[in-house]
């Protein structure tokens, strides 16, 4: 690796639309460089490097051999395939969520990863937020006694295209937006999700070919329960943000709520075909990168490992092996 000073982190795809807050959050980190952006979209990874100002790499071994650590943004389908290229490299890698399509392919990533010597960590942004880290320390401190219930919720818009592909995708929004909450409420209880039991239909647009609206009831180790709305149910050409991170979390001592996008200015302009919300406060994408940079420079995990990422991952695999058994399914 190069000097502390000089960490070069290249993205591998930028089929994800958060690559974007990637590269942003890349060029705003000091000692940091964006060597490169590899993508088997040629026009797209153009577009996209003249964008981030760094160069398009259309070869991977190319493209590996010029970083010190990769952030994957690629189809969902394609996260084991690059983790391990990137692995056999020698390169720590950031994987977008979920980690994987298949439980079988997030073990087999925390395989070739730890094989390697490298780190893996998941993009979970909403675990960096200061609110998920009050709320860790109220549960953690006995504030709010023993957790009974959470209601939690990731709802947004319809992301179309691979990510409506379950070939790609692995699945339609239970894939997508379970993990962010399954993730956090592991976080800040420090419990598991043992259960789950799960619902799920096409309602919202009823050609899709995947859910996309849905309900969790998850089983906690500690004896409470959760649920979870992942649905895309807000209107695409209306709703002013791509959607939500909520959770409230009732306890026998007390009761907390946590709403990841609250931090936020709403903006109306006839300019603008809808409205607005311009967030001001913690943006976890980049604090999300900024750990990762410091995870590899001080040789640590960081704070959402590939463990974290195959947690989810199970959550997932069960709310499907429940919608096709119609019972409750154990992780």
């Amino acid at each position: 690796m190069n000097a502390v000073s000089d960490l070069r982190i290249a993205i591998l795809s930028a089929a994800h639309l958060h690559a974007d807050s990637y590269a942003a959050a890349l060029r705003d980190l000091d000692g940091v460089t964006l060597p490169a952006l590899w993508d088997d979209d040629a026009d797209r990874g153009q577009g996209k490097a003249a964008e981030y100002g760094t160069e398009f790499q259309p070869e991977l071994d190319v493209a590996l051999s010029a970083c010190d650590a990769v952030i994957i943004c690629s189809k969902n389908i394609r996260h084991r395939e690059l983790t391990e290229r990137a692995a056999s490299a020698g390169k720590h890698v950031l994987c977008e969520k979920p980690l994987a399509t298949t439980v079988d392919d997030a073990r087999a990533m925390i395989e070739v990863c730890d094989t390697a010597g490298v780190l893996l960590g998941t993009a979970f942004p909403v675990r960096h937020s200061g609110p998920a880290f009050q709320m860790r320390e109220a549960i953690s401190s006995g504030v709010l006694g023993t957790v009974m219930m959470i209601r939690g919720a990731n709802r947004g818009t319809n992301p179309g295209g691979w990510f409506v592909d379950p070939a790609l995708s692995g699945g339609g929004a239970v894939t997508d937006h379970t993990v962010h909450v399954a993730d956090l409420i592991r976080f800040v209880t420090g419990e598991e999700i043992i259960s789950v039991y799960a619902e799920a239909d096409t309602h919202f647009y009823p050609d899709l070919g995947v859910e996309d609206c849905g309900l969790l009831m998850m089983g906690l180790s500690g004896g409470g329960f959760a649920s979870l709305d992942p649905s895309w149910s807000r209107p695409n050409k209306a709703f002013p943000s791509w959607g939500d991170v909520r959770m409230q979390l009732t306890g026998t001592g007390g009761v907390a709520t946590f709403d990841y996008t609250a931090q936020h200015n709403s903006l109306y302009s006839n300019s603008r075909v809808r409205a607005a919300q311009l967030p001001w406060g913690d943006d976890g994408d980049q604090l999300m990168v900024a750990d990762f940079a410091a995870a590899v420079r001080e040789n640590r995990p960081p704070l959402a490992s590939g463990e974290d990422g195959l947690r989810a991952v199970e959550v997932v695999a069960a709310a499907y092996e429940s919608l096709r058994t119609g019972r409750s399914v154990t992780v």
